[in-house]
């Protein structure tokens, strides 16, 4: 069978005043006369998400015993186990700018200090007032592959930025973020879920002009309502359903969102501990942030994003953990096997709230598949056991399909102390990113 209809544009927009918003992939944007039973040989554009969880885990109870895809998940892992044919657990790998070099002090707290930037770097951040590391994995795939939509990447976080400073030999950027556009230009991760949504859908750049921009329109869609009949028209009936879902799930974020701003608006109203425009609560805020991820995602407004789930040093805790505990607490166990337990509950929490990020992206239509079928998502961690400030195994996961670029379903164990950079190097490859090197890389891993 051949679809016969008038083809409409993959960047067609709906336009209200001084709004724009992208569109879902619709049937009506597969070229006239191509046959549905080719729809797979032109899929969808592969999405990255790299997240960044700080202090490592306890790894006896994350590395499976069994290599390749015969492996027993583990208690921290167990709530991926349902997507082990989309999972894949990386161990051996080691990220040693994270530690001092030579001349430099000793490593133990200062890690800490540079953790987080050599994450997605792989690079060694320099102490001082200026920052000097590496451009981030993130941004390599943003340069080649994020210039054909309206923002090349978003930097998320859940903890404000300009809480994270430590030690004052380094510069405070070091903590704030895991993307880094230059050596030396750290890009900022942004916590709060309506600046986010205004950025991806907004048309104002500073306060005043989003109120405005508020002001003159109920909403994002009622601005663009009669631009929305007007594309329905011409729609088939899958794709009118398909556009009407897409748009209440808009709706149903901007009523989220709108709700936050309303009450923080009173100013009798005490928030403690809380920025403006953040909901109350790690599930509520990071449960918004990853939905915003999938609809930034689906709309193609970009197709790279980076979260910290946490911010580097963060002692935040956890209710709906059962630990109580703060998190770096947490994590300087004293080797001592309750404590090393109690950590591991932590992990798997993180895991857990992980998968429902995961549940979004598979519950996603997206062209011949789902956005978890067409999507790369990196998890894991610059140190290995914070008690010791090591970064040496590292806590590494690959999830979702990539457009078919990386199998799953494996526990790929490589040689001890093979550098980070390596991985990404061969993630770099497989994007069609052909580089001789990244950071501290030896060489390409074959995933």
């Amino acid at each position: 069978m051949f679809i016969s209809k008038k083809h409409l544009s993959r960047r067609t927009l709906l336009r209200g005043a001084g709004t724009a918003i992208a569109l879902p992939l619709l049937d009506a944007m597969i070229p006239a006369g191509t046959a549905l039973a080719n729809t797979a040989a032109t899929p969808s554009a592969p999405r990255l998400g790299c997240i960044y969880i700080p202090h490592g885990a306890t790894m006896a109870y994350w590395t499976p015993t069994k290599t390749g895809k015969d492996f027993e998940f583990t208690p921290i892992l167990k709530p991926l186990e349902g997507y082990r044919s989309q999972l894949n657990i990386i161990s051996g790998l080691a990220n040693a700018p994270v530690g001092p070099e030579k001349g430099e002090d000793s490593g133990g707290a200062q890690n800490h200090e540079r953790a987080a930037a050599a994450f997605l770097t792989a690079a060694h951040p320099v102490a001082g007032d200026r920052a000097q590391v590496g451009v981030s994995f993130d941004q390599v795939v943003a340069g080649a592959l994020g210039q054909d939509t309206p923002l090349p990447s978003v930097e998320l976080a859940i903890e404000p930025s300009n809480n994270t400073c430590g030690d004052v030999n380094f510069t405070c950027s070091y903590r704030s973020s895991i993307s880094w556009k230059t050596p030396s230009l750290a890009l900022p991760m942004e916590n709060n879920p309506q600046l986010v949504f205004e950025r991806l859908f907004g048309d104002g750049t500073t306060d005043a002009e989003r109120k405005e921009r508020r002001r003159q329109s109920a909403s994002l869609l009622d601005s663009i309502r009669e631009d929305v009949s007007s594309l329905s028209l011409k729609l088939p009936s899958a794709d009118r359903t398909r556009l009407n879902e897409y748009l209440e799930e808009v709706r149903e974020i901007e009523r989220r969102v709108a709700l936050v701003d309303a009450k923080l608006s009173d100013e009798s109203l005490e928030v403690p501990d809380a920025p403006r425009g953040i909901p109350n609560g790690f599930e509520n805020h990071i449960d918004l942030m990853f939905d915003l991820q999938v609809l930034a995602y689906k709309s193609d407004i970009t197709r790279i994003s980076t979260l910290m789930m946490a911010g580097e040093g963060s002692n935040v805790r956890f209710p709906r953990s059962g630990v109580n505990e703060g998190f770096h607490n947490a994590s300087h166990h004293s080797n001592e096997q309750k404590n090393k337990d109690q950590f591991a509950v932590l992990n798997n929490y993180h895991i857990t709230v992980l998968k429902g990020f995961f549940d979004k992206l598979a519950a996603t239509p997206d062209g011949d598949g789902s956005l978890l079928d067409h999507s790369l998502i990196l998890y894991g961690s610059s140190m290995s056991d914070a008690n010791e400030h090591n970064f040496d195994p590292l806590p590494v996961l690959l999830v979702g399909g990539a457009n078919g670029l990386i199998e799953g379903g494996r526990h790929l164990v490589y040689e001890p102390h093979t550098p980070l950079a390596n991985l990404y190097l061969g993630l770099l490859d497989k994007f069609g990113i052909h580089r001789d090197s990244f950071g501290n890389s030896t060489g390409m891993l074959d995933v």
